[in-house]
């Protein structure tokens, strides 16, 4: 039996280091969280176009800013150029939009790329947005164009990764003008529909441009086929002798991670190691960490030591040869012990002790009188002999024996 519960435990460890094996060769899962940091590689980061701008289009005039936009347009009120927010979601609070509306005015570009805007922006630009559906669980195959001739208009560029886009369902036609559109067929419509993304509207003495298509600034759409183009045509509004402000404070996701567990999780060998201490902890659990007893020592029992006691005292008065002593100690134990055994309390006449006493002790009378006939003697002698106290003691225990029953 011994023997097959080792062999069941060793075939247990090669499957699980199978599966570890398996585990560890497997292809790593691509995220497709929509963080758009830009420092981020995953599919919806926007590492590819922040690092294409600081290093090919716009250079040193690209600057990174971690702050929120109210902060950092006060620290620096003179700062003139492009404030660029791209995320799947860009709102702000009533006095920051207004910061950054009286900034924009002075003669600046207020860029912003989300699938949603605050209520207080659509009325003062004068647009609608909408969404476009394809279907439950149904991806479109959007075709993106840009609108500019200058920007090669009849080429489409394609997105396959979504079901639905954010559209403009109005623009002020008279101050905005639009930049992009996209191509697709709607849920229930065998004719595509051709909406606006993107537009761009005069502001003061600057302007603002506005993309409902953030996902044009990842990763992802970049290196898809030739969809460069299409970013680098949004980019190219910007001008390159403005200085461009991208914002890193309103981002889906961390640009940076305080847990340390990250590290670890994040890189296959770290995590794999991590993953591989639990599992030994975990056996060492099983086998080695369940409870032992400790060994329960061995507690003697109180002794009973009255007789131990008795004998003591018995021989501190033996030693002194104070017989008188001892056979009064005797006789005064034995009548209380008869009196509580027996309930002799109200007998006063001595005849009718001594029967009762016979009687309850199963003693004859003759013996009961001889022993309290010696008692009586030797209370009132002064002197007690070695062979008198031995007398007392045989009588007292041949009258017990007989009330004991042996």
């Amino acid at each position: 039996m011994r023997k097959k519960g080792i062999s069941y435990i060793v075939t247990a460890i090669i499957l699980i280091a199978g599966l570890l094996l398996l585990q560890y060769n497997k292809p790593k899962t691509i995220n497709w969280f929509e963080s758009y940091v830009s420092t981020h590689k995953i599919p919806y980061g926007t590492f590819v176009v922040n690092d294409l701008m600081e290093n090919l289009v716009f250079k040193e005039k690209v600057q990174q800013v971690h702050v929120p936009p109210f902060e950092f347009l006060a620290d620096m009120p003179s700062k003139k150029g492009i404030y660029a927010f791209v995320n799947n979601g860009v709102f702000f609070e009533e006095a920051e939009l207004n910061r950054l509306l009286e900034w924009t005015a002075e003669g600046n570009t207020l860029f912003i790329a989300s699938e949603g805007f605050e209520e207080t922006l659509r009325d003062t630009l004068g647009f609608e947005l909408g969404t476009r559906y394809a279907g439950f669980e149904v991806t479109q195959d959007q075709e993106h164009r840009l609108e500019n001739s200058n920007l090669k208009s009849g080429k489409t560029y394609a997105y396959k990764k979504e079901s639905f886009v954010t559209v403009f369902e109005a623009i002020d036609t008279i101050n905005s003008v639009a930049l992009a559109t996209v191509e697709l067929l709607e849920e229930g419509n065998d004719k595509k529909s051709r909406d606006v993304t993107a537009i761009k509207s005069p502001f003061g003495k600057g302007e603002i441009i506005l993309s409902t298509f953030p996902k044009a600034f990842t990763n992802y759409f970049i290196l898809e086929d030739d969809n460069r183009e299409y970013t680098a045509g949004l980019l190219s509004y910007f001008g390159q002798e403005k200085h461009v402000y991208m914002d890193n404070y309103y981002k889906s996701g961390k640009s940076f991670y305080t847990s340390p567990m990250y590290i670890f999780l994040n890189t296959k060998e770290l995590k794999w190691a991590y993953y591989l201490v639990l599992i030994g902890g975990l056996i060492y659990i099983i086998f080695e960490g369940k409870r032992k007893q400790r060994p329960i020592p061995v507690v003697k029992p109180l002794q009973n030591q009255t007789l131990a006691f008795t004998r003591t005292i018995s021989d501190m008065y033996f030693e002194k040869g104070d017989r008188k002593s001892i056979a009064e100690h005797n006789i005064n134990y034995f009548l209380h012990d008869i009196r509580s055994r027996y309930y002799l309390g109200n007998v006063t006449k001595e005849e009718e002790f001594y029967k009762s006493v016979s009687a309850r002790s199963g003693n004859s009378l003759a013996d009961t009188q001889s022993l309290f006939k010696l008692m009586d003697e030797l209370r009132s002698s002064d002197q007690v002999s070695e062979h008198q106290l031995k007398q007392l003691n045989n009588l007292i225990q041949k009258f017990k024996s007989k009330n004991d029953g042996k």
